[in-house]
């Protein structure tokens, strides 16, 4: 009996399953076309990187790049600044208890050697100091700052950049016309 109630069971089940009965269908079609263009990236000249992060050095660094349809530079150098070794050597002087040594240093500069003379404090000369340096330097006028700055000649590497710089200019002169 118990056999004849669960066919009874699962009859309408078989049934309902059979009846719901999924049917799908899917019809697509598709055109794609694509169209790729390739195009280069123009020229492009970069500027050497002047990688100066040292503060203790006195070096700046100086770089440049210029681009035509045609041509592309690009240079790059470095350049000694003067004052800030000659005040790097002043401070080292005078930290090495050097402090007369370190004014000679600084009094090369025209500025402060005016001013150490209008303050009444000329500069070293010779080893003399005070009144004895005061009258050594009226005596030898030819030998102050501004006499020696006047005499200075450019150094053989700003002549070297100064004829790259101008050899540029020229080069993007002809370029041009």
């Amino acid at each position: 009996m118990k056999l004849r109630y669960l066919l009874l069971l699962c009859l309408p089940l078989t049934a309902l399953a059979a009846e719901d009965t999924i049917i799908t269908e899917s019809t697509s079609t598709s055109d794609v076309t694509t169209t790729t263009k390739l195009e280069s990236p123009p020229p492009s000249a970069i500027t050497p990187t002047m990688n100066i992060s040292n503060s203790d050095l006195c070096t700046v660094g100086v770089a440049g790049a210029v681009q035509t349809q045609i041509l592309g530079i690009s240079m790059g150098t470095t350049v000694r600044d003067m004052n800030c070794e000659k005040l790097k050597n002043a401070k080292t002087l005078y930290d090495m208890g050097m402090k007369v040594a370190a004014v000679s240093i600084m009094c090369q500069d025209e500025r402060v050697f005016d001013a150490m003379m209008n303050a009444g404090t000329p500069c070293p000369y010779q080893g003399l100091i005070g009144d004895d340096a005061k009258a050594a330097w009226s005596a030898n006028s030819q030998d102050t700052p501004e006499e020696i700055l006047i005499e200075e000649e450019m150094d053989e590497k700003q002549k070297q950049t100064l004829m790259g710089v101008g050899s540029i200019f020229a080069l993007l002169a002809l370029l041009l016309i």
